[in-house]
């Protein structure tokens, strides 16, 4: 602060030390813009130090000096025919280093610069992967960095910002694809360019006005992926091979030359004088014949150059495996040489993995240990702890050893990916390119067939025993992602747990403690314990594709708990007595709350809309099985109407809003006013009921009652003849106070008709 320089004694005490003050995050930033290139390095591994992880004081102004940094202005005497972040370079790299990590990303998420990030790194990819690695700089630790090495690290910071690596069903079923697909690169740059319109509104919230200076402060323009032609066509070509098989090479082109050189590099070592690796394509084949030591010698080549070529090199080389012309050893040992080469290539190689995985072409590959790593010493453990997770929730899991004695099996695609991981090693460096390929592992075993991810669990479980919780975790989801009867068992549980039905120690007390647990892991009770099963609904919903199906069964399970709740207690007092029925009322306002969080979380707006059109009034005009024997009486039937009317307000709730400042509230009239025309053309007799009427009569006044009571706005939206209908039927039920503060609560359009009301009351 006094001027003094910034010696490594003090960049080693401020890397471990969060900033007092943000007067002296200013000096540091200060240091990083107009220091030497020394100083900038150090001033960088400041900022991406504790200031950022836990500095909580100061995150938020440390995440705005770190995001500066890396869109760097144009220094004003530069005359440089290259990109003025070519003189950045060793800066920009320690930034992206410091910044990689798993906890950091989460960092940018919470105070919404994602978007911002990826415009950021969006130039630092553009120009080093367009740059030749001639060029090397060397840090302040000695190591040297080269183009590839900052192309690589960005690109990877980069695309764990979207989900660039999933299978092709992942990304749509049937016309609506999910929200997932939208964190593309178009999807982050038009959320940053919005942050830039946003500024010009003097009447916007606080967190707004930051977002926006942040944005202004990179680039006070607008940025289009246009702007990156190479990043466009890399991600057009990424998006091609995942959709459909590789193809468009074409002999003699300048791709067709960098796939035969990096093959040569791959497998220079293998003395097979002709050696072949075969891909047919559309259009041509890949030869390749490995030779001398010459070919050991790495092409200087440009980043996207490389990764344009990627494809067509691992499809030869998995193609020349699976025919017996490359040994599963020699070829994940080529991948590793590539990977090792340009870190980046394991984008694309994760990527065309996933891809030709979930078509199923390849032939599977026995893990038996000589040709491909075994899972047998673990294998039989892992079965053991997903079944010990798994014990509180009932479900039968399948045996890891259906196939008797023979060894395990993977598709060939999916063996050769996890080998590939297996063979890096577990150090800071190669962590920021597990961290890239490990959830693309995991997506794409679990979407295997059983028992796919238990092997994966196993093989990385002998390499890396402190992941094993997690890894058995992960494998234990699966279970439910193959099994429909297993994910109904997981949604009976949920219930059970919440409403406390149960006499399990995880559970016995309901509530949300029951439903989402305290803990997991082999530290928690002396060993791997049951898992509540809150939390393996929150890891497996997103995998299940069939949302219908969800819907259809939280409705059946909602309804279900109504008779669980009350053969709950003694029988004398669940049938004659009112503090009977208060607790059972306090259930069924859990079970509600508890099914509409169920059908929020796992659909959305969309999956609230079509229960609320579709799913309720087709239950009500279906017959149902009656529930009036010896522990329950009628109050199970009655219980259904109110458990309905809960359910149903709160998912509207959840979707919409109680008022009208949420965007989604603009759809509420026309999806409200749909199901209240049910209501009244029930009332009216136009439609025939199957349902019990004490159900259908506790249904509909305890939905009207929750509406006036809770969301008067959503009765404003009602159309008033529809509500006077509605408050005719109620008055055929005696409900005449009801019926009166719904057409009170019905504005103006109803007046006329709450005041005859009144009048004849009175008369």
């Amino acid at each position: 602060m006094r001027g003094a320089p910034l010696t490594q004694l003090m960049i080693n005490a401020l890397v471990s030390t969060p900033a007092s003050s943000l007067a002296e995050l200013e000096k540091i930033f200060e240091i990083a813009v107009n220091g030497s290139d020394d100083e900038r390095i150090g001033a960088a591994t400041i900022l991406s130090g504790a200031s950022l992880t836990c500095g909580w004081n100061i995150q938020e102004h440390t995440i705005y000096f770190v995001t500066r940094l890396l869109s760097p202005p144009v220094p004003a005497n530069y005359s440089g025919s290259d990109s003025h972040l070519i003189d950045y370079a060793p800066m920009l790299n320690v930034l992206l280093v410091g910044i990689a990590s798993v906890e950091c990303f989460q960092i940018f998420s919470l105070h919404g610069l994602v978007p911002q990030l990826a415009a950021s790194l969006m130039p630092i990819c553009e120009v080093f992967g367009s740059s030749v690695p001639n060029v090397s700089w060397t840090l302040t630790s000695g190591d040297e960095i080269s183009a590839h090495a900052v192309f690589s690290n960005a690109f990877a910071l980069l695309l764990k910002l979207w989900r660039f690596n999933h299978p092709p069903l992942e990304h749509g079923v049937g016309d609506v694809p999910p929200v997932g697909t939208q964190l593309t690169p178009e999807y982050l740059l038009s959320v940053r360019n919005s942050h830039l319109v946003s500024c010009k509104n003097n009447h916007q919230d606080q967190n707004k006005r930051r977002l926006a200076a942040i944005a202004s402060s990179s680039s006070p323009e607008p940025i289009f992926v246009d702007s990156f032609p190479k990043l466009k066509v890399w991600y057009r070509q990424h998006q091609a091979f995942i959709a459909s098989t590789l193809s468009g090479l074409v002999p003699g082109t300048p791709v067709h030359q960098i796939v035969d050189g990096l093959l040569n590099m791959m497998f220079s070592k293998i003395n097979r004088g002709s050696q072949t690796f075969t891909t047919v394509t559309s259009e041509s084949s890949i030869l390749s014949s490995p030779g001398s030591g010459e070919t050991s010698l790495r092409p200087k080549l440009p980043a996207w150059d490389i990764l344009e070529a990627v494809p067509f090199v691992v499809d030869a080389a998995l193609t020349a495996c699976a025919h017996g012309n490359l040994s599963p050893r020699e070829f994940c040992t080529g991948l590793k040489d590539l990977a090792d080469f340009l870190p980046a290539s394991l984008a694309t190689i994760v990527s065309y993995f996933s891809a030709e995985v979930t078509r199923g072409v390849w032939k599977p590959v026995f893990m038996n240990g000589t040709d491909w790593p075994s899972p047998a010493a673990n294998q039989s453990n892992v079965e053991e702890q997903i079944k010990k997770i798994l014990a509180a929730t009932g479900v039968d899991v399948p045996s890891l050893f259906a196939g008797g004695s023979s060894p395990a099996t993977l598709p060939l695609p999916l063996a050769a990916f996890v080998s590939l991981t297996i063979t890096y090693k577990l150090d800071n460096a190669s962590q920021r390119f597990l961290n890239l390929a490990g959830p693309a592992l995991e997506s794409l075993a679990a979407g295997c067939p059983w028992p796919c991810m238990p092997i994966v669990s196993s093989l990385w479980s002998q390499k890396a025993k402190r992941w094993s919780d997690y890894l058995v975790f992960s494998s234990s989801r699966t279970v439910f992602l193959h099994n429909n009867d297993a994910v109904v068992q997981l949604l009976k549980s949920c219930f059970t747990a919440t409403l406390g039905l149960n006499t399990t120690s995880i559970s016995s007390n309901g509530g949300v403690g029951a439903l989402l647990g305290h803990g997991f892991g082999s530290h928690f009770y002396s060993g791997i314990s049951p898992v509540a099963p809150g939390i393996l609904y929150l890891r497996v919903y997103r995998s299940i594709r069939d949302i219908m199906f969800l819907r259809e069964e939280i409705v059946y399970q909602l309804i279900q708990s109504m008779r669980d709740i009350t053969c709950s207690g003694p029988k004398s007092r669940m049938r004659y007595g009112h503090v009977s029925l208060a607790t059972a009322m306090t259930k069924v306002k859990l079970a509600a709350l508890l099914g509409a969080s169920l059908v929020w979380l796992s659909g959305g707006l969309g999956l609230v809309q079509s229960l609320i059109k579709e799913t309720l009034p087709s239950w009500f005009i279906s017959a149902h099985r009656s529930e009036q024997d010896q522990c329950s009486g009628g109050m199970v039937v009655m219980l259904w109407g109110y458990a309905l009317a809960y359910f149903a307000l709160l998912c509207g709730a959840f979707a919409w809003g109680v008022d009208s400042s949420s965007s989604a509230s603009k759809r509420r009239p026309k999806i409200l006013g749909y199901h209240m025309e049910f209501l009244a053309s029930a009332l009216d007799g136009k439609i025939s009921l199957g349902c019990d009427p004490t159900t259908w009569r506790a249904y509909v006044s305890g939905l009207v009652s929750l509406m006036i009571g809770c969301t008067p706005t959503w009765v404003l939206e009602v159309d008033a003849e529809v509500l006077k209908r509605l408050s005719k039927g109620l008055r055929q039920w005696n409900e005449e106070e009801l019926a009166l503060a719904l057409l009170g609560a019905g504005g103006v359009g109803t007046m006329g008709a709450a005041a005859e009301l009144i009048i004849e009351n009175e008369l």
